[in-house]
């Protein structure tokens, strides 16, 4: 369950040949922080842009967003819980809640164990100080081996900047970072609306989610 500017694998491979002294190592991004973000699919099913607020303490994401799927505009509201595992899907123009069950691990944002270091770049300029940030991208297979990722994160800080890896359904899928702020200046957001707490858990075909993009489904 995890926003932007957009990095491709072409953009990535012409910027290779900036090089530092040490290579980078791993690094797993703050446990506290929100942002914005936006998703795109190669197959143009799927493009939306939304912001998020990420808690690694306790595992919890809330995803508000707008956009569309099969050519069809939808605007959507979920909070994830996945120590209880519980997915509920908010809407507050009628107050209204849906609850599900959310079968995935967390997985907190990181660089994975498995991915090899690809190279570091400058999104803008190194001409002059503040004027450009170093990203490094990472390069590895899917847990599934049915494709590969690359994902890029601020050298300082750690923060996510982009993802893009491969999905079976809608091939490669793309997402992007931005406004990317330490801290949630709204714990609320982690805490299902009052007209959620009689919500029944409903199932889909299955029985549960599964993964992120099982929600717009």
């Amino acid at each position: 369950m995890q926003a932007m500017f957009w990095i491709t694998v072409g953009a990535m491979c012409l910027a290779t040949g900036f090089s530092m002294a040490q290579k980078p190592r791993r690094c797993s991004s703050p446990p506290l922080y929100t942002g914005g973000m936006t998703v795109g699919t190669q197959n143009e099913q799927l493009w939306a842009v939304g912001r998020y607020a990420y808690d690694a303490l306790n595992q919890r994401v809330h995803l508000g967003e707008m956009g569309t799927f099969n050519n069809a505009s939808f605007t959507y509201n979920a909070l994830m819980l996945f120590q209880e595992g519980v997915l509920y899907e908010i809407y507050h123009h009628n107050k209204t809640c849906v609850k599900k069950a959310l079968q995935s691990d967390f997985h907190p944002m990181e660089v994975p164990k498995g991915a090899g270091f690809v190279s570091q770049v400058v999104l803008g300029t190194s001409s002059s100080p503040g004027q450009g940030l170093l990203v490094n991208s990472w390069w590895g297979d899917m847990p599934d081996k049915q494709g590969n990722y690359m994902v890029s994160f601020t050298e300082f800080g750690c923060l996510p900047v982009s993802a893009l890896f491969k999905s079976k359904n809608m091939g490669w899928v793309s997402v992007s970072y931005f406004d990317n702020v330490l801290g949630v200046g709204d714990p609320d957001v982690f805490i299902p609306p009052p007209f959620c707490m009689d919500a029944k858990m409903e199932a889909n075909e299955d029985g549960k989610v599964t993964d992120f993009f099982s929600l717009f489904h």
